[in-house]
């Protein structure tokens, strides 16, 4: 019998695509539900507190809550915008990630692993609004994905991976 000259062991087939990892790195740790909700809780607090500072310099009342009659309707159009440009301009800086973020050691990546436009981030921020009106489902399936996704993470293509 004649024999085949070996050329070395075969190459293994490439990944599945839904097992992708980002780009770069060989192993990728996600950010899970309860880090996230931590992470979620300090920024919570932060945009309190500037929303407080805020409201008070415009002289606006978003905290009496014993007169609804004295509650200016802007304040809540002002809330949102805080929040929404605190985290599309965190979540697409170069750090990629919000306060309550980094102290966590996570970062919001797009599925190669990149950094988020900041339209990326915007859809990912208005998305979080779909997570939450359906019972927070949306945000429960974090703790249940393979990756660790949420319905926004997943409707954006971003990932929270951990830096550390």
């Amino acid at each position: 019998m004649a024999s085949v000259p070996n050329s070395g062991p075969a190459a293994p087939p490439p990944p599945p695509v839904w097992d992708a990892h980002p780009v770069g790195t060989a192993q990728v740790a996600y950010g899970g539900f309860w880090i996230r909700v931590v992470a979620y809780i300090i920024d919570a607090i932060l945009i309190s507190l500037v929303l407080g500072l805020v409201t008070s310099i415009f002289g606006v009342s978003y905290m009496d809550m014993d007169d609804m009659s004295q509650i200016d309707p802007t304040v809540n159009l002002l809330s949102l915008a805080v929040a929404w440009l605190y985290f599309a301009l965190m979540e697409s800086s170069e750090r990629g990630a919000t306060v309550g973020k980094m102290a966590m050691g996570l970062r919001v990546v797009t599925n190669d692993g990149k950094r988020l436009s900041f339209m990326n981030a915007t859809g990912r921020y208005f998305a979080k609004i779909l997570s939450a009106i359906i019972f927070c489902i949306g945000f429960i399936m974090i703790a249940f994905t393979d990756r660790k996704r949420g319905l926004h993470d997943m409707i954006a293509n971003t990932l929270v991976i951990k830096t550390r």
